[in-house]
């Protein structure tokens, strides 16, 4: 595992200073909440023996799709960070 350069941190940084934070293309929050309609995934997340369960319940197998998909990315994302700045890194 390589160190974090401080050039490595400029340029994240750099980057995330490029972000629009503030477009959106929803017009409200209301219609984004219906985007997401949250009323017909649940999921349920539970740690036992040191490994991670997690439950599924959707209304529509395309939902549970697209959840999946979606947490398995972000699932992905967090692995990667860890492996690659370790679980103790200070700030």
């Amino acid at each position: 595992m390589g160190a974090v350069t401080q050039e490595a941190i400029d340029q994240f940084k750099s980057l995330m200073d490029q972000v629009d934070y503030e477009w959106s293309p929803y017009s409200t929050e209301a219609e984004l909440l219906q985007q997401l309609q949250p009323n017909k995934v649940k999921r349920q997340m539970t740690i036992f023996n040191g490994k991670l369960f997690v439950h599924f319940e959707v209304v529509k197998a395309i939902f549970l799709r697209a959840s999946f998909s979606a947490f398995m990315d972000v699932l992905m994302l967090a692995t990667k960070t860890i492996e690659e700045f370790g679980q103790g890194m200070e700030l």
